[in-house]
């Protein structure tokens, strides 16, 4: 995903957000990332750059563009939290050694395309919640699990 600077002000506002320097970095160092940075790698990547950024500043701003809806958070069971800014329908792979890895995206609309509405509708009755976004994710299986019959 690539987000022109020159419209960043504009994205930010319309999210109700006042444009700063610092988020305008953090914003961008994670949109032009494919890795699902955690918020240190966030950080190690702006240092060379933005000094000024401390690491207080980028776990604020991610809290700030996931609360807003301009980026999502992605956990790894027992690992730190991963960030992305591609909002686009799509599936990650959690790997055992802690990476998120993007679903091709033709495989990822495949999958997604095989969730009915009659079943997003159970879910929210079941659970009383109100659905938007679909985030879908499948784990890494560990080297000696048997696979579960189809």
């Amino acid at each position: 995903m690539d987000t022109p600077s020159r419209n960043l002000p504009e994205l930010f506002r319309s999210r109700g957000l006042r444009c700063t320097r610092q988020r305008e970095q953090v914003y961008s160092a994670l949109a032009s990332s494919k890795s699902h940075p955690t918020a240190e790698e966030l950080l190690a990547s702006l240092d060379s750059t933005t000094p000024s950024v401390s690491l207080a500043t980028v776990y604020n701003t991610l809290d700030t563009l996931v609360e807003v809806g301009l980026a999502r958070r992605v956990s790894v069971q027992g690992g730190p939290a991963r960030f992305d800014a591609d909002l686009a329908p799509h599936v990650h792979v959690l790997a055992r050694d802690g990476r998120v890895i993007d679903v091709p995206d033709d495989l990822s609309e495949l999958l997604l395309s095989r969730l009915d509405p009659e079943t997003i509708a159970a879910i929210e009755m079941r659970l009383g919640v109100r659905l938007g976004d679909v985030s879908m994710c499948f784990c890494e299986r560990r080297p000696n699990s048997a696979r579960p019959e189809a």
